[in-house]
């Protein structure tokens, strides 16, 4: 049995190809991180700032207007939605001609977020459904507007099974 001998270059090559090796598994991992979820909760953090002082005053106007906006939500057998949002004012009077509208949006992935339009169904109450939502948790987000202008929005975890 002939062994070579180790020598210095042998060894130099050997750490090279190791450190090689183990650098472009890093970039490589470090890509396809910086791709797949930039792990940003707005598009624009500049812009979301810009627009605290409005959502501020809107939240405000919300809280004198004193509604209570109620939502349930279903699952359906065919393993959609049902949602049922009832809106009355400050003296329990039903809000009626408003438009509402809904999302369910994932916590950890917004590609996975659902549009809910919701009708009038009676006075005061709004109705929408949703096809195929997958169980979990989710961010029920109703929104409702009045002449163009948003007078309403609320945001609740819920849990669908």
């Amino acid at each position: 049995m002939s062994s070579k001998p180790l020598t210095g270059t042998k060894v130099l090559l050997m750490l090279v190809a190791f450190f090689g090796i183990v650098i472009g598994v890093n970039m490589t991992m470090m890509k396809l991180a910086i791709a797949t979820l930039p792990g940003t909760d707005v598009d624009s953090p500049y812009a979301a700032g810009l627009t605290y002082d409005r959502e501020i005053s809107a939240a405000q106007d919300q809280a004198a207007r004193k509604w209570k906006v109620n939502a349930h939500i279903e699952r359906s057998s065919d393993g959609g939605a049902v949602l049922r949002v009832e809106a009355r004012d400050g003296g329990g009077q039903p809000v009626s001609g408003l438009k509402f509208g809904g999302r369910l949006e994932r916590p950890t992935d917004k590609r996975a977020d659902l549009q809910l339009e919701l009708r009038e169904d009676g006075i005061g109450i709004y109705r929408g459904n949703a096809g195929s939502v997958a169980p979990g948790q989710w961010d029920l987000v109703i929104e409702g507007e009045a002449r163009g202008a948003r007078v309403f929005m609320s945001r609740n975890r819920v849990i669908l099974n």
